[in-house]
């Protein structure tokens, strides 16, 4: 037998008597795996109750809303707030289908630029070098320290010397060029390797394809996270500095009204809450799915 033939046999031998590996067990035991599960738990808990508080006080009947010491569940659950809110809305003299309209169409588009005008440019910051590159971004990162109370005045004088005041434009154009969006996508698209970007080049694909097709669904989960953002500010924006005119208001500068007409409109305002909260909570939701599964199967390194 030869010597080959004799060392295989040994390591064979050797594989067939060692042991197995044992898997390694966490360090945690049982109970803290109960106690990490109540804290969760609870938590969880902490963070839903306004969410639970808020749609059993749209529920409530106005008696059980004055009710003291005031109860978290709706005893009598009725839907005569949201009918008494639409009927309010309807007595006004422009049509809650027209605030509805107002913003949703400068939630679409405002949150669509913002987007697209986003993406292109952190694609050019991320991926080449051009002379102020840095510094235009050094100039987008100090523009995120201020508010929009601090820019009021100097946005309000751009917008009135372009003639948008009390335009959809006035509240569109600036949602185009928040500086956070550019900041969020630039970041994350640093992270995209470059070799996947010049292997498409050599395969002849043009700028446009690259970053139709390549970029923009490996940096899904930044998208998505700015989708959300974008709608919960313009959803919620009153826009009551640009637009007057009353067919061009929104729906939360709207359903305020409603809510500031006194004890009787109490049921209805507790209705409009849940009316203002609810696209944002949706948009969040089915977005955040979107994330977990990209997050888990997107994962590219050089």
């Amino acid at each position: 037998m030869s010597k080959k033939v004799k060392k295989m046999k040994e390591i064979k031998e050797q594989a067939y008597h060692k042991p197995l590996i044992k898997r390694r067990k966490p360090n945690r035991s049982i109970h803290g795996d109960i106690a990490l599960y109540i804290f969760l738990l609870i938590v969880a808990a902490i963070m839903v109750f306004p969410i639970v508080y808020a749609v059993n006080a749209a529920l409530k009947p106005l008696d059980e809303l004055f009710m003291f010491p005031p109860r978290i569940f709706a005893r009598r659950p009725t839907l005569n707030n949201f009918s008494d809110l639409f009927v309010t809305m309807g007595k006004s003299w422009v049509t809650f289908s027209r605030y509805l309209f107002n913003t949703v169409f400068i939630t679409v588009v405002g949150t669509a630029g913002h987007l697209m005008i986003a993406s292109m440019g952190a694609f050019v910051l991320a991926k080449y070098d051009f002379p102020g590159g840095q510094g235009f971004f050094k100039i987008v990162t100090v523009a995120m320290m201020f508010t929009g109370y601090v820019t009021q005045i100097p946005n309000y004088i751009i917008i009135n010397k372009l003639g948008w005041v009390d335009t959809y434009w006035a509240i569109v154009v600036p949602a185009f060029a928040s500086p956070i969006g550019l900041f969020l996508m630039k970041q994350f698209m640093e992270g995209l390797p470059t070799s996947l970007i010049e292997a498409a080049k050599i395969d002849g694909a043009n700028e446009w394809m690259v970053f139709s097709k390549i970029v923009m669904p490996n940096v899904k989960p930044a998208w998505m996270t700015l989708i959300i953002f974008s709608v919960q500010g313009l959803w919620n924006n009153r826009a009551s500095t640009f637009i007057y005119s009353e067919e061009r208001k929104m729906l939360v500068f709207a359903l305020s009204q409603v809510q500031a007409g006194g004890i009787a409109r109490t049921g209805q305002g507790a209705a409009v809450l849940i009316v203002v909260m609810i696209v944002p909570i949706l948009t969040f939701v089915f977005s955040e799915s979107q994330i977990l599964e990209t997050m888990a199967s997107s994962g590219l390194k050089d």
